[in-house]
């Protein structure tokens, strides 16, 4: 695979910007990171012109198609009109009823501009509605770059949490004071006892539960049966804010999100990504007793950029489409197709490995136990994985090589694109079993 035009970019890019990268989320190594040109449908180009099906999908808000047109040529034809204001604009009331219309529970909601932003301000409204000040996250959760939230995520190392019973929250950056720590409260995921040992241990101290429904920075790792129901059981009794983190599986996994898909209300939600296809855009809301906190000179949610036009005529584009066309439920039973199809053929290889997630948001791990939550993930075998996505990239496939961020389709993702990328699939498996002469398994604890 050609490089040359990539990797002299990237000489370029070392010289201007921190480790040649714009997110540490792109940080590939010092001698190369990805360099890409341009995306169109289905498919990403990079800066030597080598093509790939694209299921990264810039880490999944293109839930359309990369420049989809009917998106980008409204939001053309809006930026003639002005993009930002110091006042309101009827778009966003659309967007805003669109969004109330669509997801259950949803009554009343504020813009922003990401997925960080989004779920900072829904932990203030909680803290604002309970005059609480801690909260709950699950480990191998990510809630965005904001201080309180970067503490046990996916690429915390797995000695540094302490036990089960009694987690220590890990910080996973330099520069977060070390007070934040005091104020959040780490668990392991899908839990039942441990959750409810906390919560009634610790109740009246606890603003919010955060939680993403599926993990989406861990292999869209899904909640057993019940659990969602039990936070939900949870809150309710001990007046705690229940927040779901929908950046990833907002407009997504449903057209109402993951509280449609599971049959869970939350009394928040954070909403980004397939939100704009692309666009800058995000959402918090729910239900009015908890939004209608937010009083001007009392709790303080403000962004120059939240609500400017260009975001606004995305997500209403987006939602239009969303709800005029089965777009979810297409991509639902393609991206079925595509788990069957590397289930199947990771069993006839005799590779053994666990499925995950939800189609539209899934992925694999290569495990001969079951995981269920963060702690497992020492079953999983990283090196083999990682050969097999990187035999798959050099064949035209760009998937993460890193198994816990998951494999994300669109509705331009087509039966035949599905059928390609199977038998690439299977011609990469079987590269890699040559190579390596199969998985070696993961890397299980001393004394395990």
């Amino acid at each position: 695979m050609k490089r040359d035009k990539a990797i002299a970019i990237y000489e370029r890019a070392k010289k201007v910007f921190p480790a040649g990268v714009n997110s540490n989320f792109r940080y590939w190594g010092p001698d190369y990171s990805p360099m890409v040109s341009k995306a169109e449908g289905p498919y990403i180009w990079d800066a030597d012109g080598n093509q790939f099906i694209d299921f990264r999908l810039a880490w999944g808000p293109i839930i359309l198609g990369h420049s989809y047109p009917t998106v980008v040529e409204r939001v053309a034809e809006a930026m003639k009109h002005g993009t930002v204001f110091a006042a309101t604009t009827e778009m966003e009331v659309q967007v805003a009823e669109r969004i109330v219309r669509m997801v259950p529970g949803m009554e009343m909601l504020r813009f922003a501009n990401s997925g960080t932003e989004a779920t900072m301000h829904a932990l203030r409204v909680a803290r604002a509605y309970t005059n609480r000040e801690k909260f709950i996250k699950f480990e191998g959760q990510y809630h965005g770059m904001h201080d309180y939230a970067l503490f046990s995520t996916a690429s915390t190392a797995l000695g540094a949490i302490g036990s089960r019973r009694s987690p220590i929250a890990q910080q996973m950056s330099s520069g977060i004071p070390k007070g934040i720590r005091e104020y959040v409260i780490t668990l392991p995921f899908n839990d039942f006892e441990l959750a409810e040992k906390l919560v009634k241990e610790r109740w009246w101290e606890l603003a919010a539960l955060m939680v993403e429904p599926t993990l989406g920075n861990l292999a869209g790792l899904e909640p057993v049966p019940g659990f969602l129901q039990h936070l939900r059981k949870l809150c309710d009794e001990y007046g705690i804010v229940l927040i779901f983190d929908e950046v990833k599986t907002g407009f997504r996994v449903a057209n109402g999100g993951a509280q449609e898909a599971f049959g869970v209300r939350a009394d928040l939600a954070t909403y980004a990504k397939s939100l704009g296809n692309g666009f800058p855009v995000a959402a918090f809301g729910g239900k009015r007793a908890v939004m209608s906190t937010i009083v001007p000179g009392q709790v303080s949610h403000a962004g120059t950029f939240s609500g400017n036009t260009v975001g606004m005529v995305a997500a209403d584009a987006v939602l239009e489409i969303l709800e005029a066309q089965p777009i979810l439920e297409t991509v639902a039973r393609r991206g079925q197709r595509l788990k069957s199809g590397i289930d199947e053929i990771l069993s006839e290889a005799g590779v053994p490995h666990q499925m995950t997630g939800l189609p539209a948001m899934q992925g694999f791990l290569i495990t001969d136990r079951p995981i269920k939550e963060l702690r497992d993930l020492k079953y999983h075998d990283a090196g083999f994985y990682d050969s097999v996505m990187v035999n798959l990239m050099e064949l035209g496939v760009w998937a993460e090589a890193d198994a816990r961020e998951p494999w994300f389709l669109c509705y331009e993702h087509s039966d035949a694109l599905i059928d390609e990328t199977l038998n690439k699939f299977e011609d990469a498996l079987k590269k890699t079993v040559n190579e390596t002469g199969g998985p070696s398994g993961g890397q299980p604890e001393a004394g395990e």
